[in-house]
């Protein structure tokens, strides 16, 4: 399998920088038995039947980009030097990776100034990132996050515009509980209160696990063999409950529907050594590509991902090579829009 095996022509014009409103009222594309037909979010109510399980990823995206000043003492006195600080994942005692731009302007030891009384302290350098020790914790350090940060949108948005307080409700799903994610599981910013009453009216169950999305998720795969490719980890848990719920309906003979492609990712990561779903709590670098063998996963609900990405080769192992060719040919023909503020596709192999 080489990387170009998973390009397609997308035009710019079909990247979403908003989303739907309401959230529900985003078009949904059905790909099922061969077959690919056009509907709505709230077609789900239709789509889905009694006993069939949507699995719910319940991270929450942190406010984790951040705008402050770097501070320098030097023989003219104080220096000040604008800085952009991306959180990726929190470290020991208080610390977080961050990307820094320009990284090349701080020195190990100098301060960074945020609003909210939020100050960081560089304490490294390494592969291109830095590590900040920031001057509060716990509930004083999310309440000064809270007040002082913005929603890392993916770097596709952000290119084009600069995130809002909007963002702030429309890049977090409605049931978020668990803090901790830089990017937002975006299948689930489809899902309003009133779509998720109605579906448990019908007789659909939920299952909430939880997977801290990470930056690496935008990140580019760069070699041609696809199998050189190596995944970046996320830490994830599924519960005793979660997998007891999952494995009752697999038993029953309903469906698993994971909505988005991390809820996806984590529970074949629990069923990874028995085959079965499994509690589970740890780092996971699965990688899903053709060939895969799902134990877990009967459909899927998801987002149209980017050219050559590693979310491309996970449609593609779930569906196969040629219908997803198909599938985005359609959604590029019909005017879907893609990524994270786009619409959805429901694939059921």
């Amino acid at each position: 399998m080489q990387l170009s095996d998973f390009d397609f022509d997308l035009p710019e014009s079909l990247i979403a920088t908003r989303p739907a409103e309401p959230r529900s009222s985003a078009r949904l594309l059905v790909a099922k038995d061969g077959e690919i037909t056009d509907g709505v979010v709230t077609d789900l109510v239709d789509l889905l039947q009694p006993g069939d399980r949507l699995v719910l990823n319940d991270t929450k995206v942190i406010p984790a980009r951040l705008s402050g000043y770097r501070v320098r003492q030097g023989p003219e006195g104080e220096t000040q030097s604008r800085m952009e600080v991306t959180l990726l994942e929190p470290r020991a005692g208080g610390a977080w990776a961050a990307l820094i731009k320009p990284l090349r302007k701080i020195r190990e030891g100098e301060e960074i100034v945020f609003a909210a009384g939020l100050k960081g302290t560089l304490l490294s350098k390494e592969d291109g990132q830095g590590l900040v020790q920031f001057d509060l914790e716990g509930d004083d350090f999310d309440a000064a996050l809270e007040a002082a940060g913005n929603m890392p949108l993916p770097p596709y948005i952000a290119a084009k515009r600069a995130a809002d307080e909007k963002d702030k409700t429309d890049y977090q799903t409605v049931w978020a509980k668990h803090s901790g994610a830089v990017a937002a599981p975006t299948a689930s910013l489809h899902f309003d209160d009133a779509l998720l009453a109605a579906l448990k009216a019908k007789g659909v169950q939920f299952t909430h696990v939880t997977l801290h999305v990470g930056a690496g998720t935008f990140l580019p795969v760069k070699v041609e063999n696809v199998k050189e490719h190596k995944m970046h980890a996320e830490w994830g848990r599924v519960t005793e409950t979660a997998a007891a719920e999952i494995a009752a309906t697999k038993a029953a003979g309903g469906r698993v529907i994971p909505v988005g492609t991390t809820a996806l990712r984590l529970i074949e990561s629990a069923a990874r050594d028995s085959g079965t779903i499994q509690p589970w709590e740890g780092n996971t670098d699965i990688f899903i590509y053709p060939g895969f063998a799902f134990n877990v996963a009967d459909a899927l609900m998801t987002n149209f991902h980017l050219p050559k990405s590693t979310l491309m080769m996970l449609v593609s192992a779930l569906l196969g090579q040629d219908e997803i060719r198909k599938v985005y040919d359609h959604a590029v023909k019909e005017g879907y829009r893609f990524f994270s503020y786009g619409d959805a596709s429901l694939l059921i192999p």
